[in-house]
C-alpha cells in the first residue's frame, strides 16, 4: 500500500522560502493564506560559531488526523496514500476542522472571504499528482537545496523510506497520536 509523506532535512534547508512561493504560485492563494511557511528559531550559538535553524511547515497529512472526523459535512477527507485534502463543494468553512488541527495549518481568506467560501489547506499537489503521478510537489520540485524529499513510505526503496530508517528524525507533536506524516532530519540549518 502507498504512504506518501515528506523528510525535511533541516541541514540543508537554509530559510530562501522557495518552497513558499512555489505553493502559493501554484494554488494561486490569496496573500493572507500561506500553506508553507517558514518559521526561524533565531540565531544560536555564540560568535563566530553562530548558525540559523529554520523548520518548513505545511499540513502534517497525519495518519490519524483530527480535521477529517470533526467536519460535519465530510468535506475533510483522507484518501488511501494519506494525503488530507478538503472537497470545496461540500465545505461550508464553518472552521470546525481550523479548531480541530493542532498544527495551525488550515485556514480561510481574511481579505477575501466572499470569493473563498472554504478552507483551504496543502494537498501534496493533489491536484497535479492526478495527471502526472510522477510529478513531485511544486515545494519539493523547487527546492534548490533538496531539503525537501517527497514520496511512499511503505516502499523501502524510496529516498524518504531509506532517510527515515536511516537517520535519528523527529515529528511535530507525536504526543497527540495524530501520526504526522512529515519527518524532520534535524540539526542546525545550512550546514550540508
Amino acid at each position: 500500500m502507498t504512504r506518501l509523506c515528506m523528510v525535511i532535512d533541516k541541514r540543508r534547508c537554509i530559510g530562501c522560502h522557495s518552497c513558499t512561493v512555489a505553493c502559493r504560485t501554484w494554488n494561486q492563494l490569496p496573500i493572507d493564506i500561506v500553506y508553507n511557511p517558514v518559521l526561524s528559531t533565531g540565531a544560536t550559538g555564540k560568535w563566530p560559531n553562530v548558525h540559523r535553524t529554520w523548520t518548513p511547515m505545511l499540513c502534517q497529512h497525519c495518519d490519524k488526523p483530527a480535521c477529517v472526523p470533526a467536519c460535519p459535512t465530510g468535506a475533510s477527507q483522507r484518501d488511501e496514500d494519506g494525503t488530507v485534502w478538503i472537497e470545496y463543494k461540500k465545505c461550508m468553512a464553518c472552521k470546525v476542522c481550523v479548531n480541530a488541527c493542532p498544527y495551525g495549518m488550515r485556514d480561510q481568506s481574511k481579505f477575501e472571504p466572499r470569493l473563498h467560501q472554504f478552507i483551504r489547506k496543502c494537498t501534496f499537489c493533489r491536484d497535479r499528482r492526478q495527471y502526472e503521478p510522477d510529478k513531485d510537489p511544486y515545494c519539493v520540485q523547487t527546492c534548490h537545496q533538496k531539503a525537501r524529499i517527497f514520496g511512499d513510505l511503505d516502499d523501502p526503496s524510496s529516498e524518504v523510506s531509506k532517510l527515515v530508517g536511516r537517520h535519528k528524525t523527529s515529528r511535530i507533536f507525536e504526543n497527540l497520536n495524530t501520526e504526522p506524516q512529515i519527518y524532520y532530519i534535524d540539526d542546525l540549518g545550512g550546514t550540508i
